[in-house]
């Protein structure tokens, strides 16, 4: 084997290495809980509902203040896939804008909302870990 050879070759394993290091971290990284798990948990097991659609700007910018937690949030996509029409499920519930909450009492409020207007309507606490 040639000494170019041998630098192409360990050229190569430290390129795998470097790569499979990264994509270790960025797993790991994506099992460790969001910041506000507990409150988008409990959000969901309150009974809420965040009505909302993939084109809203600010139902994008109320899964935002979540980050990772987002996941957990009781969302309900509303918007057909074309963004032309209104899913059945949000019509049924004569959902008008986005994003719109709805609380198990029955109440809505409609528009943003911050993590103490959603904890107040849910009796949520707002931990972060």
């Amino acid at each position: 084997m040639t000494k170019k050879t041998k630098n192409t070759a360990l050229w190569i394993v430290g390129i795998i290495v470097v790569i499979a290091v990264v994509v270790l971290l960025l797993a790991n990284a994506a099992k460790k809980p969001g910041k506000y798990d507990g409150l988008a948990q409990c959000l969901t097991d309150s009974g809420a509902k965040f009505y909302g659609a993939f084109w809203c700007p600010h139902c994008q910018a109320q899964k935002a203040l979540f980050g990772k937690s987002a996941k957990l949030l009781p969302y309900v996509e509303c918007s057909q896939a074309d963004g032309k029409g209104q899913l059945q499920v949000c019509i049924d519930e004569k959902i008008e804008g986005y994003p719109t909450w709805q609380f198990a009492d029955g109440t809505r409020v409609s528009g943003e909302q911050t993590f103490a207007q959603l904890a107040e309507k849910t009796n949520c606490e707002i931990d972060v870990q």
